[in-house]
């Protein structure tokens, strides 16, 4: 028995698929300084086993879009899910953070495929407002896992310590390729082994590339995405480190801001239809442009007050709810026949920058909220500046 189109079990698997990156992310947020003490290192060691995670998703994603486009979703999807056990089995076993970072590294490589190709087959289902509809209807169901991983990840790390969070992921990842393998259908209808050969895929990524409107959308996704990473890879050491927050308060902390992405999502369902993909992510690039900069007023003249941080990202939150769903939609809809490729290089740009903000803010998070404010603030102000500028482009290609 396969699943059907257009029925909400359909879309919650989807989402479970596009669940498995922030689950791999944020469950283990609460242990993180932890596993320093654990593996005896620094701060910014631990900040690479993150790094290395976005570095080995962003290079997963160049490769599943084409060989998906190629032989189908499901074998693909089905492999993804077995190297990200395989991998998450690992990390649990992992006795020095080296081989914990290579772990992550392989770790991402496998769930970097469940959520390519989740994407990809909204694009072969559905077409224009209503994939941006189903992208939020994804996104909102998905925003669950921000919500309860890092208040499940406190209190695995207080029972049962960082080990535990990682069988936790595995056992995850299992449930899910068994799923995948009994209940997903296959969606390309378009796939031809012949668009593995090297020059074909380099062809593809190229007709992808020509298109302004795509260059745009990707834009957004990038700068939204980085100023997120921003925060997922620094609050952990900010609100406990800077804010004393124990590990619980701030899996609680981190829960309130993921509940304002969930709320994004949810409005985008709704005005999507209406508005289309450009009134929508207006609405959003103006929440993370305001919240951005809130932030980073709020750590500079409110110091210490938690608030003054939490108020200001839950409005950042709301406009990634709004801005990511409808900007990868709006981005892959020119290209039915190339939505692998056109996945997944727009989610290799994506993670490419949120590794870096994730690196830079690492580099230099101490005593401040600063760095992580500031790199808040700069995405939200880009996200707005592209958007604003590129309009005309934006018609002219769609």
């Amino acid at each position: 028995m396969h699943l059907k189109p257009d029925t909400l079990a359909m879309t919650v698997m989807l989402a479970f698929m596009t669940a498995l990156g922030p689950l791999a992310t944020d469950l283990y947020l609460p242990s993180l300084p932890h596993i320093g003490a654990a593996l005896g290192a620094t701060p910014a060691a631990v900040q690479l086993t993150l790094s290395a995670y976005l570095i080995g998703f962003s290079v997963g994603q160049i490769f599943y879009g084409p060989i998906s486009d190629a032989l189908g979703r499901k074998p693909v999807l089905v492999a993804a899910f077995a190297l990200f056990v395989v991998a998450t089995i690992a990390c649990a076993a992992a006795t020095s953070v080296e081989m914990l970072i290579f772990a992550r590294a392989l770790q991402a490589f496998g769930g970097a495929g469940p959520i390519i190709l989740a994407r990809t087959m909204v694009r072969d289902l559905y077409e224009g407002p209503r994939a941006g509809r189903e992208m939020s209807m994804m996104g909102s169901i998905m925003g669950v896992t921000p919500i309860i991983a890092p208040v499940l990840g406190g209190f695995l790390q207080v029972a049962l310590g960082w080990r535990s969070i990682f069988v936790t992921m595995a056992v995850g990842g299992m449930i899910l390729a068994l799923l995948a393998a009994f209940l997903v259908p296959e969606t390309n209808r378009f796939r031809d082994a012949a668009h593995l050969a090297p020059r074909a895929i380099l062809r593809s990524y190229g007709v992808v590339l020509k298109n302004g409107a795509y260059r745009a959308y990707v834009a957004l996704l990038a700068l939204s995405y980085a100023g997120l990473f921003a925060f997922i890879s620094a609050s952990s050491f900010v609100m406990q480190g800077v804010y004393g927050l124990n590990e619980i308060m701030f899996g609680i902390a981190f829960a309130i801001c993921s509940v304002s992405f969930v709320l994004g999502t949810l409005i985008g369902t709704r005005i999507v239809s209406r508005r289309g993909f450009d009134g929508t992510i207006s609405v959003g690039v103006a929440l993370l442009a305001i919240g951005g900069v809130g932030q980073w007023l709020g750590a500079y003249f409110l110091p210490g007050q938690i608030v003054a941080l939490i108020i200001p990202e839950m409005i950042y939150f709301t406009g990634i709810g709004l801005v990511l769903p409808q900007a990868m939609a709006a981005a892959m809809a020119p290209f039915p026949e190339r939505a692998g490729v056109a996945s997944s290089l727009a989610g290799f740009v994506q993670m490419v920058f949120a590794s870096v903000a994730g690196a830079a803010v690492g580099a230099f998070v101490g005593g401040s909220a600063m760095p992580l404010v500031t790199a808040s603030a700069l995405s939200g102000l880009g996200a707005w500046a592209i958007f604003a500028s590129t309009r005309r482009l934006r018609r002219k290609w769609i």
